[in-house]
């Protein structure tokens, strides 16, 4: 009889789930090493040749190591780049928040972990939606018990006040994403200030004698909005939310400085003071250089503005382009579908090819047969929506633009059309 099995790591860690994505990319990234041609439109970065980052703050960067900007940076950021972000944020959202007030780290992602740990006890509830990037996994490294709220296309893929307003009342945490990753879709004025309204009330219902409700809103990608489409924010809408909401933001999307490793996060005293105590035990400081670098450059508006423009116009061409493409296949009968383009760098695409028939006889009965046969027949790699939470039968994907040449628009929706066509349809 074999003696009993001794854990070898600790249950947070045997348990963590591993990427979708990373398993999805370490398929493609085969293929294409073996010489398919593959349009990969699945990662949420940018091919720098395609999308560099402004050349003002490129500079800036090299002139920071230069002068030997190269020792620790303080625990909350430099100053001056606090100062910057300030005025970003005030100028750009109408938002007032001190410096003081103000996290700096290495991107986003070590703020959101600090935000989620900051407040999150093991037990506690945490509301997000579905589809939504990572808050899976920060619920699952922060012991909470996940609620997770089934969006659909018809409030284009975002949570409603009355989805979340039945599991508010003993919620720690609603993690929120605007511009939302995966969708590119955004809050409506009214839909957000119904949200922030609930959170108000259920704060005062609790009164002291509950840990309050705290609302985590990731606006990484609130500059990069295209036509009517307006970016809203929590306390710009409802000023009560305030001392409930935390705010995650940074370089990474607004100006395709994914690499540069300079994120923020604005929130009440005590939440900013807590996170920045957890992220100096981690060390998760974004690199000083960057850090002088981008209290310049955000700085200057003349720059920010000029780069914006030019930047966003580009985007948008080239989801503008996919979005023509897929309703002229939505218009020519395939079973194919996409929202607008609203905001961010992704384009949420319908593409249920169920019940179709390869030329080579396989049915295609599940939409995990579907992405293979788009990737293989179709050359197209676009992440299904199970890789975000929802069921593993969703039919939307992400399709993502921040690798795109405006070449490989046309080039990569004729192949799509030509698999579509050589399907047999029951």
């Amino acid at each position: 009889m074999s003696a009993p099995s001794v854990p070898q790591v600790s249950q947070m860690a045997a348990n963590l789930i591993g990427s979708e994505i990373i398993k999805l990319a370490a398929d493609i990234n085969k293929r294409i090493q073996q010489g398919e041609q593959i349009y990969n439109f699945t990662i949420g970065d940018f091919d720098p040749q395609v999308f560099p980052i402004p050349e003002a703050l490129e500079e800036k960067i090299i002139q920071a190591y230069r002068s030997k900007q190269t020792n620790y940076p303080a625990a909350n950021g430099i100053e001056p780049l606090r100062k910057a972000v300030s005025h970003f944020l005030e100028k750009g959202l109408g938002l007032t928040y001190s410096p003081d007030d103000i996290l700096i780290s290495g991107g986003g992602r070590p703020l959101i972990y600090a935000a989620y740990m900051s407040v999150v006890d093991p037990g506690d509830k945490i509301i997000y939606p579905l589809p939504s990037w990572n808050n899976n996994h920060y619920t699952h490294l922060s012991g909470g018990v996940p609620v997770e709220i089934e969006t659909s296309a018809a409030n284009h893929f975002m949570p409603t006040a009355d989805d979340l307003k039945p599991h508010i009342g003993d919620a720690t945490l609603i993690a929120l994403c605007s511009p939302l990753n995966p969708t590119g879709t955004t809050f409506s004025k009214e839909a957000l200030t119904s949200v922030c309204e609930l959170v108000v009330e259920e704060n005062a219902r609790r009164a002291g004698k509950q840990k309050p409700v705290y609302l985590l809103y990731d606006q990484l990608y609130w500059t990069l909005t295209y036509g009517e489409t307006m970016h809203h924010d929590p306390v710009s809408l409802v000023p009560g939310v305030r001392p409930y909401t935390i705010y995650i933001d940074g370089l990474s999307k607004a100006f395709a400085a994914t690499g540069v490793r300079v994120g923020w996060s604005a929130g009440p005293p005590h939440i900013i003071a807590k996170m920045r105590a957890i992220l100096s035990h981690i060390g998760a400081w974004s690199p000083k250089p960057e850090q002088v670098a981008a209290a310049a450059f955000l700085e200057d508006d003349e720059a920010v503005q000029s780069y914006l423009e030019t930047y966003k116009a580009a985007l948008h061409q080239r989801l503008e382009g996919f979005y023509r493409h897929f309703q002229h296949l939505k218009a020519s009968g395939f079973p194919v579908d996409c929202i607008a383009p609203q905001a961010a760098i992704y384009l949420t695409v319908r593409i249920d090819l169920r019940g179709a028939t390869t030329q080579s006889g396989e049915q295609l009965t599940d939409m995990a047969a579907v992405t293979r046969y788009l990737l293989q027949d179709a050359g197209l790699a676009i992440v299904p929506f199970y890789a975000f939470g929802t069921g593993r039968e969703s039919p939307w994907f992400r399709l993502s633009v921040g690798t795109c040449r405006m070449e490989d628009v046309d080039a990569s929706m004729e192949k799509l059309g030509a698999a579509l066509r050589s399907l047999q349809f029951s």
